[in-house]
């Protein structure tokens, strides 16, 4: 009985060998024959953040901003409205410039400390200062993001992202407070 036991264990195991070998092949195939595109853009942009700006810019107690003015080589690729969020009311429109580098502006009414350790990924204010349109950002660096962090009354705006400091200021300085009527209707104008 046990010899017919083991046969049978060694039987099951070479059939599932043969399986995986046979699914393997058909995968490579596929790979193989199947066309795909090295070259196409990996950045998915959004066609328009019109509605999400309209619904920040109706709600948030803080004005919405958003940028006027970028090159084409700027586009925008998420955007969120959250009146309820752990930080407060938080605006976020994240975009990828020509690089491919990330930047995003996120604003929020909430604890200042708590929000910019979350949006910056837990980046240290340097102490240092980046003049933006004669208004003094804070410079925070990180292991993943670094940002430019201004603090006005009752809200805190965050330009952050894997770009760097010239970038996130030609960012920060397109940036203007949208009224829901002159919102845009396509990405990033």
């Amino acid at each position: 009985m046990e010899g017919v036991a083991a046969t049978r264990g060694l039987k099951t195991v070479k059939d599932m060998v043969l399986s995986m070998a046979l699914i393997g092949l058909g995968a490579w195939f596929l790979y193989l024959f199947v066309p795909h595109d090295e070259q196409q853009d990996p950045v998915k942009p959004l066609r328009s953040y019109r509605a999400e700006l309209i619904t920040a810019g109706r709600t948030a107690s803080y004005p919405v901003l958003a940028p006027v003015g970028l090159d084409e080589g700027w586009r925008a690729t998420s955007v969120s409205f959250d009146r309820n969020s752990d930080y407060g009311a938080t605006w976020h429109l994240g975009f990828h410039d020509a690089d491919v580098e990330y930047a995003a502006v996120e604003q929020s009414d909430g604890d200042p400390r708590l929000f910019v350790a979350k949006v910056t990924h837990d980046a240290v204010d340097t102490g240092a200062t980046t003049e933006v349109d004669g208004e003094e950002w804070a410079r925070y660096e990180g292991d993943k993001y670094d940002a430019l962090v201004l603090r006005e009354g009752e809200f805190t705006t965050v330009v952050t992202g894997t770009a760097d400091f010239a970038r996130l200021a030609e960012l920060a300085a397109a940036l203007e407070p949208h009224e829901p009527e002159s919102a845009p209707s396509v990405s990033p104008e």
